[in-house]
């Protein structure tokens, strides 16, 4: 199953999902579900009083949903109960609920949006730019991000042809990229602007987020021209490609007299989440940072 890890809004709580490209359809985490239904503190304990409660529910959920790797909210992998949308609508029938109806309208609109998305491709940015913009992202800053969005995926393409396939190898390579930029890991970036689960790039400012595409693009380029070989050669076009944009970076700090790295995050300026909206896109899992 390909890492395509998103977490979704509904009323402000999260549900984390898996898009599965194999089978082409989405896993939900069935505890998030089970607490969205039932507002319990502990939705596990729920959950467990319900299959005893219900045997058929439980010989269901023993048959019908497998245990599927999913981020949990402190960004580790963990394997989870999961079941697909069928799945989901038997577990919302034995479990009583006034928000059963609402929740079934949500998960059929994810269900008509990712259709939408195969047929049509294009349709995956234009939504992404219109949750950026219910979020308060000035259109400048959007535009920016898409670029940057599509840039990336060049990058991780490279990696993939490179014979890069491991999780934690995307993340290696990125944290060699990113401190050669900018003099930090993706996690000390991260922690220098006060976050925590939240997407890196999405807090960047416009030149911090321009930078970061000058470094993946000529990365990009450098790969393409040399055909690395495994982790190694392409860490050392990773390094090189932040050089270039350290380089850059240099001038421009010299120009203005100050450092463009900023400590500032998107919260600082901009709107919280609303619901309903993508805070991952599948296509840039891979650039999870490591300690």
């Amino acid at each position: 199953m390909e890492d395509n890890f998103a977490i979704q809004l509904f009323e402000g709580k999260k549900v984390r999902i898996v898009w599965d490209e194999e089978q082409e359809k989405y896993y939900f985490s069935v505890v998030d579900i089970v607490q969205v239904l039932t507002d319990s503190i502990n939705p596990t304990d729920y959950l467990k009083k319900v299959r005893k409660r219900d045997p058929e529910l439980g010989t269901f959920l023993g048959t019908n949903c497998p245990q599927v790797e999913m981020l949990t909210f402190t960004g580790k992998k963990r394997m989870t109960l999961a079941a697909d949308l069928q799945g989901i609508f038997r577990i919302i029938q034995s479990i009583p609920s006034k928000k059963a109806e609402p929740v079934k309208q949500w998960l059929a609109k994810l269900g008509e949006q990712r259709i939408d998305q195969m047929i049509d491709p294009e349709l995956t940015f234009q939504m992404a730019i219109e949750d950026y913009r219910r979020q308060g992202y000035s259109d400048k800053w959007i535009n920016e991000r898409m670029r940057s969005i599509e840039m990336r995926k060049e990058l991780t393409d490279e990696w993939q042809r490179a014979g890069i396939t491991e999780h934690k190898d995307f993340a290696i390579l990125t944290n060699v990229l990113t401190q050669a930029w900018s003099g930090m890991t993706t996690g000390e970036y991260k922690r220098f602007k006060g976050l925590t689960k939240e997407n890196l790039r999405d807090n960047m400012t416009n030149v911090e987020l321009a930078l970061n595409t000058l470094a993946e693009v000529t990365a990009t380029e450098l790969s393409r021209q040399r055909n690395p070989k495994g982790m190694a050669q392409s860490a050392q076009t990773a390094k090189e490609g932040g050089d270039v944009a350290r380089s850059a970076r240099v001038d421009i700090e010299s120009r203005l007299g100050r450092s463009v790295i900023s400590s500032e995050k998107a919260s600082d300026h901009i709107h919280p989440i609303e619901e309903g909206s993508v805070q991952k896109l599948p296509f840039e899992d891979k650039s999870e940072d490591v300690e």
